[in-house]
C-alpha cells in the first residue's frame, strides 16, 4: 500500500468513522457517495461508537503476506451496535470467540507493508472490558459458592 492510499484512510481505521444518510438514516461504513439502502447521495459524517458483537468468525491459519508471524488469528464480523457490519481481527481473546459476544474497537498494528515499509495500523475488536469484567465477577462468586 502507498503512503498516501494509507492517509485517506487514516479516519477509517482509526476512528472508524463512515455516514449517515441524511434521507433514510441509515449507518453506512466505509463511506459512500451514495446510501447502499436508499440509493440517494449520502454525506454525513459518523463516528461510530466503536461497540458492537460478533456476527460470524473464522481462524486464519496460513496468513497473507504482510501478516507473517501473526497466525493463527481470528478474523470475525461485527456487527456495529448502529447497525452496519465490519470485517476485523480479533485480539486479546482468553478463548475462543463466541457468537453475540460484546466487543469494542481498539488500535493496533495490523501489518509491515514490506520489509523495509511503514508499519500500518488499524482497528481491530476485543472482548468488551464491561462484559469481561462482568465474566469475572460472575465466574468468582460461582467460585465462592
Amino acid at each position: 500500500m502507498e503512503l498516501p492510499q494509507h492517509w485517506r484512510l487514516a479516519d477509517q481505521r482509526y476512528r472508524l468513522i463512515g455516514e449517515k444518510c441524511p434521507h433514510c438514516e441509515a449507518s453506512i461504513f466505509p463511506p459512500h457517495d451514495v446510501c447502499p439502502e436508499c440509493s440517494k447521495p449520502a454525506g454525513s459524517l459518523y463516528t461510530f461508537a466503536g461497540t458492537g458483537t460478533v456476527y460470524s468468525h473464522t481462524t486464519i491459519i496460513d496468513a497473507p503476506e504482510g501478516f507473517d508471524g501473526q497466525e493463527p488469528y481470528v478474523v470475525a464480523m461485527i456487527k456495529l451496535d448502529e447497525g452496519p457490519l465490519v470485517t476485523a481481527q480479533l485480539t486479546d481473546l482468553d478463548g475462543p470467540p463466541e457468537i453475540g459476544m460484546p466487543v469494542e474497537m481498539v488500535t493496533r498494528k495490523l501489518r509491515t507493508d514490506g520489509d523495509a515499509g511503514i508499519i500500518v495500523y488499524g482497528y481491530k475488536f476485543r472482548t468488551a472490558l464491561e462484559h469481561h469484567q462482568d465474566e469475572a465477577a460472575s465466574s468468582q462468586d460461582t467460585a465462592g459458592k
